[in-house]
C-alpha cells in the first residue's frame, strides 16, 4: 500500500477542514525516532510567516482536524510545528493480513503505465566483456526488471559498438586467419590483440583492412558476412556472460550501431534545416550555450561521431518506439556527452520536450587498495572469470553449514555467488564509487544477499514446521516490535516508487535489509512456534514471519537475486 500517500491524503482534507492553505504538495517523512511516531509532517514552518502567526498554533489547528478513527490512530504537536503520527495496530494488521493472500503483496500496477527505454550493459564487439561492464548490466537490469513489476512497458537496448575503422581490421584478420577452423576467436582479446599487432607492422594488411572498412560500408556482401560471422561471435560470448550473471538481456535486445547507420545522413540534414550547425575547423557541429566544445556530429572527411548515432537512437527510441522516458546506465565519465546529447536531442525536435532523458551514471569498482579494479598485473578482469570466482568463493562459504549434497552445492553456489556480486552493487548508491570486497560480499552478517537470503531461508524452515494453513492466518499486532516490523513490510510499495522515480537499486536493498533485520529481532523476543502460545498469537506470528518472507522473495527478485529455501 501506499501509506505516505494515504496519510497525505488524510491531511490534505484536516488542512480543508481547518481552513489553512498548505503551501505546495504535502510531503510525508518517516520519523526518525519512535518517539516521534511512525511518520512526521514538517510543511508547518512556512506558513507561519504568510499567516503572520506562530506554527505551532498552526499545527494544532490542522492536527485538530486530522481523522484518528482509520489508519491514523494517534497526532501530536512537537517543536516549532512539527506533526507527529501514530499508525493503528488494528488497520496495519488488516492491511497485513491482506497483503499475505496477495501474490504481489498488495502492491498495485501502475495506474500510468509508460514506455520506458533502459539501454544498459553495451558491450565492446572486439574484446570479450570485463569487469567495466559489470555495474552497467547490475543496475540496469534491476531498473528494467523494476519497472516492469510495477506495470510499465519496458523496452531493453543494448547498444553495441560495431561499427568503425577497426572492425575492417578484425574482419580482414578474420579472413585471414580462416577462423571456422581455427576457433581463434575463443579468445577475443587475444584475437584482437593478433589483429592490432599485424596491422601495425604489416602495411599491406593495414591497407586491406581499410579497404574493408569502405566495402562493409557500402555493403559488400563477402565483406559483410564475415562482418555478421565476428560480431555474432562476439555476442554470444556476451550471451554466456549474460547467462551466467542470470540478467534478461537476450540477442533480441541489440541494437548496434549499425542499425541506425542510414539515420546518421538524415540527423546531419535535419540539424542544418533546423539551423543548428556551424562549421568549426572543418567539422559540422551544434553549440550549445554555456558550453565551450561543440557537440561535433560529423568530421571534415564525412565521417560521424558517438553523438551522432546517440542522436539517431534517441530518435529512434521516442519516435518509433514512443518512449515516454528514456535511461542510458552509463559510467559517471560520460555525463558531459549525455548531458550535450540530449540538449541537442530536444532543441531539434528529435525528441519530445515532454520525453524524460535520463543518464543514470554509476562510479568506480575499486579493489581493496581503492585503486580500479584490474588484474595482478595491471590488466583488465575478464567478466566471465570473476563470476566463476564467485562460484568457488561461494562454494567455500557455503559447504560447511550443512551436508549439501554435489548438486546442491552447485545450484546453492550459483545463488549465492551471483546474488553476491550483484548485491555488492546495489546496495550502495549508484553514483558511488566501491570496494570490490570478497569477504565482506560473502558473509553471513551485516547488508549483504546471503544475510539476506539466509534470513528467507530461515523463515522457510520455521514454516515447513508449521502444521496449519498459513493463508488463513490473520496478523494481529500484539506489541511494538510487531508494529514496527509489519510497517516495514508495508512501506513495499512507497520504496519501489521512490526507487523507480529515482532509479536508485539501493533505495530496495537497504529496504530489505531494514525488514530482514527487524524480522530477526522480532524472530528472537517473539517465539512463533513456542509450546503453549496462544493459538491465535502462533497464527498471527506465522503470519508476519510468511508476509517478510514474501517480501523478501520479491524485493530480491527484482534485484535480480534467488531466494534459497534451506541455507
Amino acid at each position: 500500500m501506499k501509506i505516505k500517500s494515504h496519510i497525505a491524503t488524510i491531511l490534505q482534507e484536516a488542512f480543508i477542514q481547518s481552513g489553512i492553505e498548505p503551501q505546495g504538495e504535502i510531503v510525508i517523512h518517516e520519523a526518525t525516532k519512535a518517539q516521534f511516531g511512525d511518520y512526521q509532517y514538517n510543511g508547518i514552518m512556512p506558513l507561519a510567516k504568510l499567516y503572520q502567526t506562530n506554527p505551532r498554533e498552526i499545527a494544532t489547528k490542522v492536527a485538530s482536524h486530522i481523522q484518528t478513527d482509520g489508519l491514523i490512530e494517534k497526532v501530536e504537536v512537537a517543536g516549532a510545528g512539527f506533526i507527529n503520527i501514530w499508525l493503528s495496530d488494528d488497520t496495519l494488521s488488516r492491511y497485513a493480513t491482506k497483503a499475505l493472500a496477495d501474490e504481489r503483496i498488495d502492491v498495485a500496477l501502475t495506474s500510468q503505465a509508460q514506455t520506458i527505454v533502459v539501454d544498459y550493459s553495451g558491450p565492446n564487439m572486439a574484446k570479450e566483456m570485463h569487469v567495466g561492464h559489470l555495474r552497467s548490466t547490475i543496475i540496469g537490469d534491476a531498473l528494467a526488471k523494476l519497472f516492469e513489476f510495477l506495470g510499465h512497458r519496458v523496452i531493453r537496448q543494448n547498444h553495441i559498438g560495431d561499427w568503425g575503422t577497426q572492425f575492417g581490421m578484425l574482419v580482414a584478420y578474420l579472413e585471414a586467419q580462416g577462423v571456422e577452423q581455427s576457433g581463434e576467436l575463443q579468445d577475443l582479446e587475444a584475437f584482437y590483440k593478433a589483429a592490432k599487432k599485424r596491422f601495425d607492422e604489416d602495411a599491406h594488411f593495414a591497407n586491406t583492412a581499410r579497404e574493408y572498412v569502405v566495402k562493409i560500408q557500402q555493403g559488400d556482401r563477402h565483406c559483410l558476412t564475415l562482418w555478421e560471422r565476428f560480431i555474432g561471435i562476439s555476442l554470444n560470448h556476451c550471451q554466456e556472460v549474460y547467462h551466467k550473471l542470470d540478467v534478461s538481456l537476450s540477442a533480441q535486445d541489440v541494437r548496434a550501431e549499425s542499425f541506425y547507420n542510414e539515420d546518421l545522413p538524415r540527423i546531419v540534414t535535419d540539424l542544418e534545416n533546423a539551423h543548428l550547425l556551424q562549421i568549426s575547423q572543418g567539422a559540422k557541429c551544434v553549440f550549445l550555450e554555456g558550453d565551450e566544445i561543440p557537440v561535433i556530429v560529423q568530421k571534415g572527411d564525412g565521417g560521424y561521431l558517438y553523438a551522432t548515432t546517440d542522436l539517431a537512437a534517441l530518435r529512434y527510441r521516442a519516435t518509433k518506439l514512443k518512449a515516454n522516458r528514456i535511461l542510458y546506465v552509463v559510467d559517471a565519465r560520460q555525463s558531459s556527452h549525455f548531458k550535450a546529447v540530449f540538449d541537442v536531442a530536444q532543441k531539434a525536435g528529435f525528441v519530445p520536450q515532454e520525453t524524460k532523458l535520463e543518464h543514470i551514471a554509476f562510479g568506480t569498482m575499486m579493489d581493496k587498495s581503492g585503486k580500479p579494479f584490474k588484474t595482478r598485473d595491471g590488466g583488465t578482469v575478464k567478466l566471465i572469470e570473476l563470476l566463476d570466482e564467485a562460484l568457488i568463493r561461494a562454494k567455500e562459504a557455503i559447504k560447511e553449514r550443512e551436508n549439501y549434497s554435489q548438486g546442491e552445492l552447485e545450484t546453492l553456489a550459483k545463488a549465492v555467488g551471483i546474488g553476491a556480486v550483484k548485491y555488492a552493487d546495489l546496495s550502495i548508491n549508484r553514483e558511488s564509487n566501491y570496494i570490490f570486497d570478497w569477504d565482506k560480499m560473502l558473509s553471513f552478517e551485516g547488508n549483504t544477499s546471503l544475510y539476506l537470503q539466509y534470513a528467507y531461508a530461515r523463515i522457510q524452515s520455521i514454516l515447513k514446521k508449521y502444521e496449519g494453513d498459513v493463508g488463513a492466518c490473520e496478523i494481529v499486532i500484539g506489541d511494538a516490535i510487531e508494529h514496527t516490523l509489519v510497517l516495514s513490510v508495508l512501506k513495499f510499495e512507497d520504496v519501489l516508487t521512490k526507487a523507480s522515480l529515482d532509479a536508485t537499486p539501493h533505495t530496495i536493498s537497504a529496504y530489505l535489509y531494514d525488514v530482514a533485520t527487524d524480522f530477526m529481532k522480532f524472530y528472537e523476543q517473539n517465539p512463533i512456534l513456542k509450546e503453549g502460545l496462544e493459538k491465535a498469537t502462533k497464527e498471527s506470528r506465522i503470519a508476519i514471519a510468511s508476509l517478510c518472507a514474501k517480501t523478501i522473495q520479491l524485493g530480491l527478485e527484482i534485484l535480480g537475486i534467488k531466494v534459497l529455501n534451506r541455507l
